[in-house]
C-alpha cells in the first residue's frame, strides 16, 4: 500500500471511500436535538420522539458527568435506570417545537436537559417524511 502526504480533495476521499452521494448534497440542514437524562426515563423519552415524528435516533447509555445535581459516574449499579442516557436525532426544524413542549413539563420535575444543534446531513430524505 502506497502513502501520500498532503491533503486530500474531497472528490479523491469521495472515490477513495466510494461514497455514493455528491458532497454538494451535504449542505441539507436539520436540527439535531439531544437530551441527556436519567435512564429510567428512556421510554417517556422515546415514546414522545416517536409521537412527535421523529423517524430515527441514536441512545447512548452510561455517561458521566456534572451538573447542576452534582457529578454523576457512569457505570451500571444494578440496572440501566440507575445510569444517565443520551438520546440524538436528527429531525427536521418543525418538529423542534412539538419535542421541546414534550420535554419542557418533564424537565420541571426530572433532572437532565435538551440541546439544540443545526447540523448537515448527506441523505436528508432519512429525516424527512
Amino acid at each position: 500500500m502506497s502513502s501520500t502526504t498532503g491533503t486530500r480533495s474531497p472528490d479523491s476521499m469521495r472515490e477513495r471511500c466510494a461514497c455514493p452521494m455528491p458532497v454538494s448534497l451535504a449542505s441539507s440542514v436539520c436540527v439535531r436535538p439531544f437530551a441527556i437524562l436519567e435512564g429510567e426515563h428512556q421510554a417517556f423519552a422515546t415514546d414522545l420522539l416517536d409521537r412527535a415524528g421523529v423517524r430515527g435516533y441514536t441512545i447512548i447509555g452510561n455517561l458521566s458527568g456534572k451538573g447542576s445535581q452534582g457529578f454523576h459516574e457512569g457505570h451500571l449499579m444494578f440496572n440501566e435506570d440507575e445510569v444517565l442516557i443520551m438520546i440524538i436525532a436528527a429531525v427536521p426544524e418543525e418538529l423542534v417545537e412539538p419535542i421541546l413542549e414534550g420535554f419542557t413539563p418533564f424537565f420541571n420535575q426530572h433532572s437532565g436537559v435538551v440541546f439544540i444543534s443545526d447540523i448537515q446531513v448527506s441523505r436528508l430524505v432519512k429525516f424527512k417524511g
